[in-house]
């Protein structure tokens, strides 16, 4: 008797709480191609009707029982310690973490063959020359850098199989947890609130749905190596809060130009920084949003 039924991909997203992890797991449930299973540190998780258990990368044994039960075809491995400035004077976390727990995840993939997916950030660079292309050479200047510039050379010279997504300035629809920098934008800007935003950093902020779409891309072609995937188009920190302010027609006078030395932050920041998308346009059919369209969709699920 043959079956008939369908052969589903089976996937694991570490990390499924955070920013990212939410609008991921979202977007590839909807897929009847995948079975899914969702891990974040959490008791709980905050995404209904997707199979959900609790994990601390840190633990060796429970990443290696949790791999090898679940025995994935691809493993995202959107976790991180992401607290800038915290990683300056908690280097002892911020590696545990964002090295050893993806040292972890590197080595049960290896071991079962698994394909790994690991978000990375253009703060592997110094922001002297940005944006940057994959084959710009790393320089971080603060520990955070440090500690995500450890985990690509870690998953490097593993032997898994992987693609390596570096991103910056994420933002877009996030139901729970702390809201995105376009949603604290209105939310201060609402109730009268004054900002300071600095005017010497520069990016592209990437929209979460296209880089949801860029992750499906990667497992739709089996795509291996290193790809840079962020917005539309590079601009400052103040330009991208003024262009927020504008479409949803706040009110621009309480947004104060600042420069970055004045918020006499712990951890040093990349100024000049963004990522050229080239090579996801080219072997990936990426296409970001422009900042307007992503606006319009924040807009209309949010209702704002």
């Amino acid at each position: 008797m043959i079956n008939s039924g369908i052969i589903k991909t089976r996937i694991l997203i570490i990390g499924s709480n955070g920013m990212l992890g939410q609008r991921l797991t979202e977007f590839l449930s909807e897929s009847k191609k995948f079975e899914l299973l969702a891990v974040s540190a959490e008791e709980k998780s905050f995404i209904r009707g997707v199979e959900y258990k609790s994990l601390d990368i840190t633990l060796k044994q429970k990443v290696k029982e949790l791999i090898l039960n679940f025995f994935p075809d691809f493993v995202i491995n959107v976790a991180a310690y992401t607290n800038v400035d915290k990683s300056e004077s908690e280097k002892e976390i911020a590696w545990k973490v964002n090295v050893n727990g993806v040292e972890n995840i590197a080595l049960y993939s290896w071991t079962i063959d698994a394909h790994l997916i690991h978000l990375s950030t253009d703060y592997i660079f110094d922001g002297k020359s940005g944006p940057y292309t994959e084959e710009d050479k790393p320089f971080p200047i603060n520990y955070y850098g440090r500690t995500k510039l450890a985990a690509e050379n870690s998953i490097r010279t593993s032997g898994v199989r992987f693609t390596i997504i570096r991103s910056n300035v994420l933002y877009g629809p996030v139901k729970f947890g702390r809201p995105d920098y376009v949603r604290w934008v209105i939310n201060s800007l609402r109730s009268g609130k004054e900002i300071r935003i600095v005017t010497d950093q520069f990016n592209n902020p990437t929209y979460l749905d296209d880089i949801c779409s860029a992750i499906n891309k990667v497992i739709e072609y089996n795509k291996e190596g290193i790809y840079n995937i962020g917005g539309f188009e590079v601009l400052s920190r103040y330009e991208f809060t003024l262009r927020i302010a504008d479409y949803f027609l706040l009110d621009k006078t309480l947004i104060k130009p600042i420069l970055t030395e004045d918020l006499k932050q712990p951890a040093p920041r990349p100024l000049k920084s963004g990522l050229i998308n080239l090579k996801a346009e080219t072997e990936l059919g990426y296409k970001p949003k422009s900042l307007e369209e992503t606006f319009a969709l924040i807009k209309k699920e949010f209702d704002i």
